[in-house]
């Protein structure tokens, strides 16, 4: 049905490295399956990960990093992800929702280009615990059953697409 575009092989490390081209919104897709409700995952952002949007309020929206759809819907129904933004010179890890068609979002913290980043999704009955490097935030599920999800993979914009070639080396997708 969907394959991976613009995803390498993976390197000597585990590490997949998936890229969003200029001008595109998506590293590409592979429709993937999972009844997990716990992953823990690797991640590594180089220069390519500092942008300036076109328009400066676009500046603050949240490109999707990696996540799961939820509550048997589609992911842009009810789905949890990590989503990331290069603000105020700082790259930011956030979490990002979408609940019954809306979306929010908030701020988990700051982290370094270059560095191995460790994000960990765990999905419990009424709650979503997201981590980042230590960082814990929990958030509201809007249901309790445990379903089989989709994956979601890096996506860059809201409004806008990537400036340039975005590389993000994604481990345990």
């Amino acid at each position: 049905m969907f394959s991976f575009l613009s995803c390498s092989k993976i390197d000597e490390n585990g590490f997949k490295t998936f890229t969003i081209k200029e001008g595109k919104h998506r590293s590409g897709y592979r429709y993937k399956t999972t009844r997990e409700n716990i992953f823990n995952i690797e991640c590594i952002f180089d220069n390519s990960a500092i942008y300036t949007t076109e328009d400066p309020v676009n500046q603050w929206d949240v490109n999707k990093l990696w996540g799961v759809s939820d509550c048997g819907n589609n992911h842009m129904d009810n789905s949890i992800r990590f989503g990331w933004r290069w603000l105020n010179d700082s790259l930011e890890i956030l979490w990002f929702r979408h609940l019954n068609g809306k979306f929010e979002f908030d701020k988990i913290t700051s982290v370094e280009i270059n560095e191995v980043i460790y994000i960990d999704l765990e999905i419990k009955d009424n709650k979503y615990i997201l981590r980042v490097n230590g960082v814990v935030v929990e958030v509201n599920r809007p249901c309790t059953k445990d379903f089989k999800r989709y994956k979601l993979y890096p996506y860059f914009g809201g409004d806008e697409r990537a400036p340039h070639d975005i590389k993000i080396k994604l481990k345990g997708v």
